[in-house]
């Protein structure tokens, strides 16, 4: 046997395999230092990498090793229920796990030169404590459910109307955890839930420790957050999706707020969804884990109730608001083929926003457009705004006097007559939430209008900037998309308007109506408190639509049994199970030349199950400069489905394509 000592080592590149390394010069490693960052030679550079195993052979000849350059102890080595949640995102997602591993660590942890360790700062120690408020009947009913239930892993979905009270019963759970000396990890899907959150945990607990972790962070600040999660010394974690890989060596609890929201899939490099790796980690810890949510998504929905034919989860719900006295807001939907529109807004509306300003109330319209106008276009020739990047239109940005694409970022200049004609009469078609503010501002010259959107808050402190006014009584109509409709307390709202939401109801993509019935439940939520009834006004040529009708009556549970049947009639998740290969290149003959040389190659014995559909262009044929199509493989099993696609990686990885072309596997897709 001999006595070089090998080092396994996982690194940060394209490779479905790790990398084996010679020991340290002069030093002898033990299985104790599994886990630990190394620092090794890789071609011409140095990189860092994680050690993941002792072997004792190697597949390359002992005598060509290169020594790992040294062991980076300064932090505890990563744990090994770490090394299953990672294993699992790349088996399950076709990843591999070198980076899915490296990833996951923040950008101070994979740097070559190690930052100086400073002193941890939890957010934060001055915190006043807060009044517990008195629980309702639901939510005690909630929380002795879960205590009867016991330790161990059990998913509970906790399905509460807007105000009902879930944060409240986060933070009872995480009071038990913290009583229990176990850590808690609790998601949101976007950075802008996390002050208001944070503030009310830290309010809580003032003396734990607490950390949040989210892209927005410097990352020295995400390191620090990072470490005192790993040693323990953090007791709650808050954060995004990415936080998923936390290390937390005594995890006892985990919770999903708004568990139904797109931003927990990652929709770019590695494609994985948090909250379904959170319930594989609470399987794996044996630990509780609450999703909670107002409109819960479809397959968890199924998941929770027998009528599915499922009940995996146990089913929670709060159908009150919590506050004594606060009811749901009355929806009511105007019909616009009878009240014609006036630069986009009906009569009925521009009255109940009258009456809001009479009565010193704030009103919300609520339009999920940025910009002034979707597309600028001259009648005289047919010329239209389009992105000669994209396959779409550059939208009229007029405050910034440009054109901007919304899916590659392109900008230009609005031209002062037609590029095509010479016209000078270019007209805007459409409208943004520019648009709508300009209009509003023209019919309540008297009214402070406030713009709430990517473009008027694209950074944390512009958002909280805005709601800072908001609270403040300094606007009396706001303009959003749905970066209003989400968990924001704004207690002089009392109107919520919703402007052309009827596009959805026949979206091509088959998820459209769930996000748009979430979307418009969430943003009626923001509407009225106890003392100051809320109201909605949908604006549709459709009030007869049962989506509408579910939401006049905040009756979710109708309008997913409904969506449910439909899904399952027509053999869509989540009683079938998907993947989308899709490729993209400089000419789209390639990129379904390649889709097509996959559909034709499917691994040996593949299961008859599975059934891959033709090569198409993707719905967004064209995104900076290149051509993008897609191909649909599906099963009504997850188990055959991830048998196939196990198999037929390797089959992609040895096609030959042209070199610009690149192709990525999502596996559970949420866009199509």
């Amino acid at each position: 046997m001999s006595l070089l000592q090998i080092a396994r080592v996982a690194l940060d590149v394209p490779l479905r395999r790790f990398f084996d390394y010679r020991a340290p010069d002069g030093e002898r490693l033990s299985t104790a230092d599994i886990g630990y960052r190394v620092r090794v030679p890789f071609g011409q550079q140095q990189k860092v990498g994680i050690l993941v195993a002792l072997p004792a052979d190697s597949t390359f000849p002992l005598a060509q090793l290169k020594p790992v350059d040294a062991v980076l102890r300064e932090l505890p080595p990563l744990p090994t229920d770490w090394f299953g949640l990672t294993e699992f995102c790349a088996d399950y997602y076709h990843v591999p796990l070198g980076q899915v591993m490296l990833s996951s660590l923040p950008a101070v942890l994979r740097a070559i030169t190690p930052p100086k360790a400073r002193a941890i700062r939890h957010l934060p120690s001055s915190a006043v404590a807060q009044q517990v408020p008195a629980l309702t009947r639901e939510q005690e009913a909630s929380l002795a459910a879960i205590a009867d239930a016991g330790s161990g892993f059990r998913v509970y979905l906790l399905h509460g109307v807007t105000g009902s009270g879930k944060t409240e019963i986060y933070l009872r759970l995480i009071e038990r955890a913290l009583a229990a000396g176990r850590q808690s990890l609790l998601l949101v899907p976007e950075i802008n839930l996390t002050p208001q959150l944070e503030a009310r945990v830290a309010a809580r607990f003032p003396a734990a420790g607490l950390v949040s972790l989210h892209s927005e962070l410097g990352e020295a600040a995400r390191g620090r957050n990072w470490r005192a999660a790993l040693t323990g010394d953090a007791r709650i974690v808050l954060g995004t999706r990415l936080a998923i890989f936390t290390p937390l060596p005594e995890l006892g609890l985990i919770v999903v707020d708004e568990e139904h929201d797109v931003s927990f899939k990652q929709q770019d490099g590695i494609r994985y969804s948090a909250r379904d790796l959170a319930v594989f980690r609470a399987r794996q810890r044996a630990i509780p884990i609450v999703l909670g949510s107002a409109t819960p998504s479809l397959e968890s929905w199924a998941n929770a109730t027998a009528s599915a034919g499922r009940g995996r989860y146990r089913l929670l719900t709060l159908n009150e608001r919590a506050v004594e006295g606060a009811r749901l807001p009355l929806v009511k939907c105007i019909d616009t083929r009878l009240d014609k529109l006036q630069d986009g807004l009906s009569g009925a509306l521009l009255a109940a926003i009258e009456q809001r300003l009479a009565r010193a109330e704030q009103s919300l319209l609520f339009l999920n457009r940025r910009g002034y106008a979707p597309v600028l276009a001259c009648a005289a020739c047919g010329w239209a705004s389009h992105c000669h990047r994209c396959a779409a239109n550059l939208v009229l940005h007029l405050s910034d006097r440009c054109l901007r694409c919304h899916h590659c970022g392109f900008e230009t200049r609005v031209p002062k007559a037609c590029p095509s004609c010479g016209n000078q009469d270019l007209s805007a078609f459409g409208r943004g939430t520019q648009r709508l503010e300009a209009v509003l501002c023209e019919h309540f010259p008297q009214a402070r209008v406030l713009r709430v959107d990517r473009d008027s808050a694209s950074s944390r402190t512009q958002w909280e900037a805005l709601v800072e006014r908001i609270h403040a009584g300094e606007a009396d109509i706001l303009v959003g998309t749905q970066m209003l409709a989400k968990g924001h307390d704004f207690p002089k709202l009392t109107l919520v308007g919703a402007i052309a939401p009827d596009a959805a109801l026949f979206a091509a993509d088959w998820r459209a109506p769930e996000r748009l019935f979430a979307q418009l439940m969430q943003v009626a939520g923001r509407a009225g408190r106890a003392e100051r009834p809320g109201e909605m006004l949908i604006q549709t040529q459709f009030p007869e639509h049962p989506l509408y009708a579910a939401l006049v009556r905040h009756d979710f549970q109708a309008f997913a049994a409904s969506q449910l049947e439909e899904r399952q009639q027509a053999g869509f998740p989540p009683y079938a199970y998907q993947a989308m290969l899709r490729a993209e290149a400089p000419r789209m003959a390639d990129a379904l030349r390649f889709l097509t040389s996959a559909r034709a190659s499917p691994p040996n014995e593949a299961d008859p199950s599975v059934i891959l559909y033709d090569a198409v262009p993707m719905r967004l044929s064209r995104r900076a400069s290149l051509e993008r199509g897609q191909l649909l493989v599906e099963s009504p099993s997850r188990r055959a489905l991830q048998r196939f696609l196990a198999g037929w990686v390797p089959q992609l990885e040895a096609i030959r394509s042209p070199s610009r072309l690149r192709w990525h596997l999502e596996v559970d897709p949420m866009e199509f």
